[in-house]
Protein backbone atom coordinates (compact mmCIF):
# COMPACT_ATOMS: atom_id res chain seq x y z
CA UNK A 1 0.00 0.00 0.00
CA UNK A 2 1.19 3.38 -0.93
CA UNK A 3 1.90 5.99 2.00
CA UNK A 4 -0.26 9.37 1.67
CA UNK A 5 1.84 12.45 0.64
CA UNK A 6 2.01 14.84 3.12
CA UNK A 7 3.03 18.61 2.79
CA UNK A 8 4.36 19.86 5.59
CA UNK A 9 4.72 23.56 6.56
CA UNK A 10 6.23 25.29 9.53
CA UNK A 11 3.26 27.42 11.25
CA UNK A 12 4.71 28.80 14.05
CA UNK A 13 8.42 29.74 13.21
CA UNK A 14 10.17 32.31 15.19
CA UNK A 15 12.30 35.03 13.56
CA UNK A 16 15.95 35.26 14.39
CA UNK A 17 18.51 37.49 12.93
CA UNK A 18 22.36 37.77 13.87
CA UNK A 19 23.87 41.54 12.19
CA UNK A 20 26.94 42.10 11.57
CA UNK A 21 27.34 45.87 12.40
CA UNK A 22 29.91 47.78 10.04
CA UNK A 23 32.17 50.24 11.92
CA UNK A 24 31.49 47.90 14.97
CA UNK A 25 35.82 47.99 14.80
CA UNK A 26 35.35 51.80 14.98
CA UNK A 27 33.12 52.77 17.88
CA UNK A 28 33.48 49.67 20.09
CA UNK A 29 37.01 50.57 21.86
CA UNK A 30 34.73 53.99 22.76
CA UNK A 31 31.66 52.58 23.60
CA UNK A 32 33.64 50.42 26.12
CA UNK A 33 35.71 52.60 27.57
CA UNK A 34 32.52 55.02 27.74
CA UNK A 35 30.61 52.11 29.79
CA UNK A 36 33.17 50.93 32.10
CA UNK A 37 32.70 54.56 33.71
CA UNK A 38 29.14 54.44 33.76
CA UNK A 39 29.35 51.58 36.19
CA UNK A 40 28.12 53.82 38.97
CA UNK A 41 25.33 53.96 41.32
CA UNK A 42 24.36 56.98 39.85
CA UNK A 43 24.04 55.02 36.24
CA UNK A 44 22.50 52.04 37.32
CA UNK A 45 19.31 50.50 36.90
CA UNK A 46 17.59 50.99 40.31
CA UNK A 47 14.37 48.99 39.26
CA UNK A 48 17.08 45.89 39.42
CA UNK A 49 18.22 44.68 42.87
CA UNK A 50 22.09 45.37 42.82
CA UNK A 51 24.32 42.52 41.79
CA UNK A 52 28.32 42.72 42.66
CA UNK A 53 28.24 40.11 39.11
CA UNK A 54 26.29 41.66 36.59
CA UNK A 55 25.87 45.82 36.13
CA UNK A 56 22.83 46.71 34.31
CA UNK A 57 22.52 50.33 33.38
CA UNK A 58 19.52 52.84 33.06
CA UNK A 59 18.08 52.36 29.90
CA UNK A 60 18.88 55.37 28.30
CA UNK A 61 22.13 54.48 26.45
CA UNK A 62 20.97 55.93 23.13
CA UNK A 63 20.54 59.87 24.76
CA UNK A 64 24.05 60.13 25.39
CA UNK A 65 25.75 62.97 23.67
CA UNK A 66 28.72 60.91 22.46
CA UNK A 67 30.15 60.46 18.98
CA UNK A 68 30.24 56.15 19.72
CA UNK A 69 26.93 56.18 21.13
CA UNK A 70 26.24 58.26 17.75
CA UNK A 71 27.74 56.32 15.49
CA UNK A 72 26.06 52.60 17.42
CA UNK A 73 22.93 54.27 17.49
CA UNK A 74 22.95 54.65 13.66
CA UNK A 75 23.51 51.23 12.83
CA UNK A 76 21.67 49.78 15.26
CA UNK A 77 18.78 50.82 13.93
CA UNK A 78 19.99 49.82 10.24
CA UNK A 79 20.62 46.38 11.42
CA UNK A 80 17.55 46.40 13.50
CA UNK A 81 15.28 47.38 10.81
CA UNK A 82 16.62 45.10 8.27
CA UNK A 83 15.97 42.40 10.33
CA UNK A 84 12.64 43.28 11.65
CA UNK A 85 11.80 44.12 7.54
CA UNK A 86 12.67 40.58 6.38
CA UNK A 87 10.36 39.29 8.72
CA UNK A 88 7.48 41.26 7.58
CA UNK A 89 5.34 41.87 4.46
CA UNK A 90 5.93 45.38 4.03
CA UNK A 91 7.37 47.04 1.28
CA UNK A 92 10.39 49.14 1.95
CA UNK A 93 8.36 52.14 1.54
CA UNK A 94 6.03 50.71 3.40
CA UNK A 95 8.23 50.10 6.21
CA UNK A 96 9.82 53.11 6.15
CA UNK A 97 6.44 54.95 7.10
CA UNK A 98 6.88 53.28 10.37
CA UNK A 99 7.70 55.13 13.39
CA UNK A 100 10.34 53.08 15.42
CA UNK A 101 10.94 53.80 19.44
CA UNK A 102 14.07 52.03 20.66
CA UNK A 103 15.55 52.04 24.80
CA UNK A 104 18.80 50.63 24.98
CA UNK A 105 21.06 50.08 28.19
CA UNK A 106 24.12 48.46 28.45
CA UNK A 107 25.14 45.29 30.64
CA UNK A 108 28.51 44.30 32.09
CA UNK A 109 28.37 40.96 32.98
CA UNK A 110 31.83 40.02 35.39
CA UNK A 111 33.61 36.36 35.76
CA UNK A 112 30.51 34.00 37.56
CA UNK A 113 27.71 36.87 36.04
CA UNK A 114 24.96 36.04 34.33
CA UNK A 115 21.33 37.41 33.28
CA UNK A 116 18.30 35.81 34.44
CA UNK A 117 15.66 34.52 31.91
CA UNK A 118 13.12 37.44 30.80
CA UNK A 119 11.07 38.60 28.17
CA UNK A 120 11.00 42.46 27.10
CA UNK A 121 7.63 44.23 28.28
CA UNK A 122 5.91 46.89 26.21
CA UNK A 123 8.02 45.85 22.88
CA UNK A 124 7.85 43.96 19.75
CA UNK A 125 11.34 43.26 19.32
CA UNK A 126 14.59 42.93 21.06
CA UNK A 127 18.20 42.94 20.41
CA UNK A 128 21.20 42.04 22.05
CA UNK A 129 24.38 43.93 20.84
CA UNK A 130 28.19 42.50 21.99
CA UNK A 131 30.21 45.11 22.42
CA UNK A 132 33.49 43.08 24.26
CA UNK A 133 33.52 39.47 24.88
CA UNK A 134 36.06 37.32 26.27
CA UNK A 135 37.77 34.15 24.60
CA UNK A 136 35.33 30.94 24.41
CA UNK A 137 35.61 29.08 27.97
CA UNK A 138 37.26 25.40 26.92
CA UNK A 139 35.27 24.04 30.13
CA UNK A 140 32.17 25.44 28.93
CA UNK A 141 30.83 26.16 25.90
CA UNK A 142 27.71 28.00 26.72
CA UNK A 143 29.55 30.87 28.58
CA UNK A 144 28.18 33.76 28.34
CA UNK A 145 25.98 32.74 25.40
CA UNK A 146 22.52 34.05 24.93
CA UNK A 147 19.88 31.39 25.83
CA UNK A 148 16.85 31.66 23.95
CA UNK A 149 13.89 29.28 25.67
CA UNK A 150 11.37 27.20 23.09
CA UNK A 151 8.39 27.14 25.44
CA UNK A 152 5.42 25.89 22.90
CA UNK A 153 6.13 22.53 23.40
CA UNK A 154 6.13 23.00 27.35
CA UNK A 155 2.57 21.52 27.93
CA UNK A 156 2.86 18.49 25.21
CA UNK A 157 2.69 15.45 25.68
CA UNK A 158 6.20 14.12 24.96
CA UNK A 159 6.65 10.67 23.64
CA UNK A 160 9.11 8.59 20.88
CA UNK A 161 6.99 10.40 17.94
CA UNK A 162 7.58 14.44 18.88
CA UNK A 163 11.18 14.45 20.63
CA UNK A 164 13.02 14.15 17.49
CA UNK A 165 11.35 16.15 15.16
CA UNK A 166 13.35 17.61 12.29
CA UNK A 167 14.49 21.35 11.61
CA UNK A 168 12.08 23.41 11.92
CA UNK A 169 9.55 21.81 14.03
CA UNK A 170 11.82 20.89 16.56
CA UNK A 171 11.37 22.49 20.26
CA UNK A 172 14.63 22.87 21.03
CA UNK A 173 15.96 25.72 22.52
CA UNK A 174 18.49 28.42 20.69
CA UNK A 175 21.89 29.00 21.71
CA UNK A 176 23.73 32.00 19.65
CA UNK A 177 27.47 33.46 21.14
CA UNK A 178 28.16 36.87 21.85
CA UNK A 179 30.46 38.03 19.63
CA UNK A 180 32.26 41.77 19.42
CA UNK A 181 30.36 43.69 16.38
CA UNK A 182 27.43 40.97 16.25
CA UNK A 183 23.88 41.65 17.20
CA UNK A 184 20.94 39.23 17.71
CA UNK A 185 17.07 40.02 16.87
CA UNK A 186 14.65 38.09 18.02
CA UNK A 187 10.57 38.47 19.20
CA UNK A 188 10.35 40.39 22.56
CA UNK A 189 7.93 37.86 24.06
CA UNK A 190 10.70 35.00 23.81
CA UNK A 191 12.35 34.00 27.26
CA UNK A 192 16.15 34.39 26.89
CA UNK A 193 18.78 34.66 29.67
CA UNK A 194 23.00 35.28 29.26
CA UNK A 195 24.31 32.44 30.98
CA UNK A 196 26.73 32.72 33.68
CA UNK A 197 30.12 33.76 32.31
CA UNK A 198 32.95 31.46 33.10
CA UNK A 199 35.67 32.82 31.82
CA UNK A 200 37.88 35.47 33.67
CA UNK A 201 36.67 39.07 31.93
CA UNK A 202 34.30 40.62 31.67
CA UNK A 203 31.59 40.09 28.68
CA UNK A 204 29.89 43.88 27.45
CA UNK A 205 26.69 44.06 25.75
CA UNK A 206 23.82 46.44 25.13
CA UNK A 207 20.36 44.98 25.02
CA UNK A 208 17.41 47.07 23.60
CA UNK A 209 13.76 47.02 22.98
CA UNK A 210 12.08 48.29 20.06
CA UNK A 211 8.60 48.61 18.93
CA UNK A 212 7.09 50.15 15.42
CA UNK A 213 3.59 52.65 15.19
CA UNK A 214 1.74 52.60 12.34
CA UNK A 215 0.76 56.05 10.67
CA UNK A 216 -2.33 55.15 9.64
CA UNK A 217 -4.92 54.89 12.47
CA UNK A 218 -7.27 52.31 9.87
CA UNK A 219 -4.46 50.09 10.82
CA UNK A 220 -4.93 49.84 14.79
CA UNK A 221 -4.55 53.51 15.73
CA UNK A 222 -0.68 53.14 17.15
CA UNK A 223 -0.21 56.77 15.68
CA UNK A 224 -1.16 58.48 19.68
CA UNK A 225 1.20 55.58 20.98
CA UNK A 226 2.96 57.19 24.02
CA UNK A 227 7.02 57.67 23.83
CA UNK A 228 8.65 55.32 26.78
Amino acid sequence: MNAPAAALVPIFATPFAAVQLAGSSVFNGALATLCAGRTTEEHRDASAPPDPLCFRSRENLLDWEHEAVSEFRQEMLAGLCAAVMAANLYSEAEFDALGVQVRARFVLVRPDGCVPAANVPMASWCAVYCVAAPPPAPARGDSGALRLYALRQGTMFMDAANWRLRPPFGGAHHMWRPVPGQMAVFPAWVLHEIALNRSDADLLLITARARFAHPDLVHGGQQSMPPW
